[in-house]
């Protein structure tokens, strides 16, 4: 049976680029009233523009996920207004350049755990009372297992750390009416993709939307 997202509130941060802007895109053509967060604003309107195009709904959330204070504001607005959270699908990652561990930059070190790992946390300290409030409250977290490969350190380590707390919070969930999931979605030609793989054949790679279909596909199991 298909998940019915007719009316339902979902949450898609990294929405104005690559998977997140499919996944946000696919939501409301399903019916669901999408509030999409990222930091582009401009990707952002041009997302809420292809939404309303549709004959769908979004409310934009351009802010920061490594900002406690910007998080708050957005998950209090979120309560205020509709009092829960049906779905939260987390995409929004940093990507730092590729180089040997005993290379990295400190800097790249301190964004990438800031936004994957830091950012992670806070998103599900903050959302959690919001999945809480929902009837049947959903999340899933985009997984990409790079932990080991060479010049992955950095951005590897990162995702290990994310998956590990999606694992455990799933783990601590299984029980109280909160379905916690990873996806792992597979090769697209993003951004992201890009700056880890420059100069290859994008056109043999899936397209977001091809996995924004397969991550739907997932909540409808």
């Amino acid at each position: 049976m298909a998940y019915d997202l007719q009316d339902k509130i979902a949450l898609v941060t990294g929405a104005s680029r690559g998977l997140g802007h499919a996944v946000a895109e696919a939501l409301a053509a399903r019916g669901a009233h999408v509030i999409a967060l990222a930091r582009t604003v401009g990707g952002l309107e041009e997302l809420d523009d292809r939404i309303q195009a549709a004959g769908g709904q979004a409310t934009l959330a351009p802010i920061d996920l490594t900002k406690d204070d910007a998080v708050a504001g957005i998950c209090r607005a979120i309560f205020d207004r509709w009092g829960r959270i049906d779905l939260l699908v987390h995409t929004a990652v940093h990507a730092p350049p590729l180089a040997p561990v005993d290379h990295a930059d400190p800097k790249d070190y301190a964004k990438t755990f800031a936004t994957n790992v830091e950012g992670t946390q806070r998103v599900i300290r903050m959302v959690a009372p919001l999945l809480h409030a929902a009837p049947e409250g959903r999340a899933v977290f985009c997984a990409d297992p790079r932990a080991g490969e060479k010049f992955f350190g950095l951005y590897g380590a990162s995702k290990a750390a994310e998956a590990a707390l999606v694992a455990s919070w799933a783990a601590e969930t299984a029980t109280l009416g909160l379905r916690v999931e990873s996806f792992t979605p597979e090769p697209m030609p993003t951004a992201t993709r890009a700056r880890f793989f420059p100069g290859e054949d994008r056109d043999v790679l899936s397209t977001p939307s091809e996995q924004a279909a397969r991550l739907l596909a997932l909540l409808d199991a």
